[in-house]
């Protein structure tokens, strides 16, 4: 068995106590469209995770088996929305709020080829808006220095605020 390889990253947890009072962006071009994905299929979802996070080093959701995956994608305290442009998936969000009172931005972000389309802010505004429709008095998300360089400045314009930051290690498959 091979060693796994460890790489280095700095986490930084970000938090919004309430809705933020951000004015809404404007539409992308084209035909744009964002849906919760009702019961999310496990095959789908690895699409979507390991095609947006392929670049930034999304593993933690590769190391489940699919039964473990299935589980957590099917609970309904747990939500997933994909950004569609022009018919074809753009992005996902992911909604956690399993834990009550908390709404968690487990996961967010851009297909490759949409990535440059201004539907960063587009999206995670709506994303937002859709948490801060939950019963929720806290919206969590973290991202990390292998996440796309604008991911902390993105969410910062959002209006989330950092309130730790942690050395850590991704421990890739």
């Amino acid at each position: 068995m091979k060693p796994s390889k460890r790489i280095p990253t700095v986490v930084t947890f970000l938090e919004m106590l309430r809705r933020p009072s951000v004015l809404p962006p404007p539409q992308p071009k084209g035909k744009i469209a964002i849906l919760r994905v009702e019961s999310p299929t496990v095959h789908f979802y690895r699409y979507l995770y390991n095609t947006i996070g392929d670049a930034y080093y999304w593993v933690d959701r590769r190391k489940r088996s699919d039964e473990q995956l299935a589980e957590i994608i099917g609970d309904p305290g747990n939500e997933l929305y994909v950004l569609y442009a022009d018919g074809a998936p753009a992005g996902m969000a992911e909604l956690d709020f399993r834990e009550p009172d908390i709404g968690q931005l487990a996961y967010f972000g851009l297909m490759p080829e949409a990535v440059g389309r201004r539907f960063g802010f587009y999206f995670l505004y709506h994303a937002v808006s859709i948490a801060w429709d939950k019963p929720i008095k806290k919206l969590l998300v973290n991202t990390c220095t292998l996440d796309h360089p604008r991911a902390l400045p993105l969410y910062q314009r959002m209006s989330f605020v950092p309130y730790s930051r942690e050395d850590r290690y991704i421990e890739l498959p």
